[in-house]
């Protein structure tokens, strides 16, 4: 079945072309999640929060990206998942775990290393950024979204989308050249 079918189907109430949909989403939905909030577990959450207000809501989805609709749902569970972090803020047992995995056999341990720390720079300097440039940078350098869906699922103007876009990079630029991590 095709997307727009098992969109009709699941509109019907047949949980099993949901469960396709949400087969083929749940990595980006997930990806966008993880990036937004920078924790696994409430990114999980946020991840499942977003299908199963999908799955609610599939009603109200009218023909278009289905992508977009759904991204969007889950940047509005990241935010809720945001207000909830500030007003009970928790850390993570696994992110003060000691072993680190072990690198990958195409990787020297010395690329490996400088790997990690710019990625761990790169996830700092987006943490960084305000929500709306963050949210922009994340959609448009890592989902890999086009102009036009980031606009359905920022819910603003193609003009505002591509100046959070720009000004994100460019802050996330100055801060990775501030960490003497990209070049000047």
């Amino acid at each position: 079945m095709d997307e727009n079918e098992l969109i009709r189907h699941s509109k019907e109430g047949h949980l099993e072309s949901f469960n396709k949909l949400v087969e083929v989403y749940q990595k980006q939905v997930y990806n966008l999640a993880l990036r937004m909030l920078n924790d696994s577990q409430a990114a999980e959450d946020a991840s499942q929060d977003a299908f199963f207000s999908a799955w609610r809501r599939i009603d109200s989805f009218r023909a278009g990206n289905f992508r977009a609709w759904l991204l969007r749902i889950t940047t509005n569970a990241c935010c809720d998942q945001l207000r909830m972090l500030k007003r009970h803020p928790t850390t993570s047992l696994d992110n003060l775990s000691l072993d680190p995995e072990s690198p990958p056999s195409s990787d020297s341990p010395e690329e490996y290393a400088l790997r990690l720390e710019l990625g761990e720079q790169i996830k700092k300097g987006l943490a960084g950024l305000p929500s709306d440039q963050k949210l922009a940078v994340i959609l448009h350098d890592i989902q890999g979204l086009n102009y036009e869906e980031m606009v359905q699922v920022m819910g603003c103007s193609l003009g505002t989308v591509k100046s959070r876009l720009s000004r994100g990079r460019i802050r996330l630029r100055d801060y990775l050249r501030q960490q003497g991590t990209f070049p000047s």
